[in-house]
């Protein structure tokens, strides 16, 4: 058995690490004809470390994993080899405004400057959580795809290429900080609290 419980059956599932991922070898043999108990994960939840909480079949489920560790989709937590019964992480990720500015590096440096300094105006006014990573911009669905797509047209940001993306093909793109500030602030924030940490 491959968890740190001695039991999946039992009352409490303690994981101290992740086994693997249901994708990459040797689990996707392993899981097929298993029964998998799935813990599911809202974004917020999977950037923490610790966590107790409970899987879709209802076992109680206690994480504590080393620090800056965070939960992707498709984690295998535990493993019963006797039974052939695992417990997989389903992290739901909202999708990801990414703002590319790869098209001001050509221009003049003042113009480039200037839209940088507008953008991160029109995204602050809207108290929108941001990660800055080389040429682009990610910034998690706080809103309606439209809403926040009208904010670009509104301020003529014509000149920026952007796309809504899954949350789960940006987060390998991403330090483990940066994941958490762009997946766990977008649910704890509370638009128009100027107290928020």
């Amino acid at each position: 058995m491959t968890t740190s419980s001695t039991d999946l059956g039992a009352a409490l599932v303690r994981v101290d690490a992740v086994l693997g991922r249901a994708t990459e070898d040797p689990w996707p043999g392993r899981l097929a004809g298993a029964r998998v108990d799935v813990l599911r994960l809202g974004q917020a939840e999977a950037q923490k470390s610790r966590l107790r909480t409970a899987t879709e079949g209802g076992v109680e489920v206690a994480i504590a994993l080393d620090r800056g560790t965070q939960l992707r989709d498709g984690d295998v937590l535990a493993w019963d080899e006797q039974r052939r019964t695992a417990t997989v992480a389903r992290v739901d990720l909202n999708e990801v405004l990414v703002i590319d500015l790869g098209a001001l590096a050509g221009g003049p440096p003042e113009v480039s400057l200037a839209r940088c300094v507008e953008l991160g105006h029109a995204l602050g006014n809207q108290h929108w959580v941001a990660v800055v990573k080389g040429m682009r911009v990610y910034v998690p669905l706080a809103v309606a795809r439209a809403v926040m797509a009208s904010v670009l047209t509104t301020h003529r940001f014509g000149d920026v290429a952007y796309a809504f993306v899954p949350g789960a093909d940006v987060v390998p793109l991403l330090a483990p900080h940066e994941s958490r500030r762009l997946f766990g602030a977008a649910e704890a924030h509370q638009h128009g609290d100027a107290r928020a940490s």
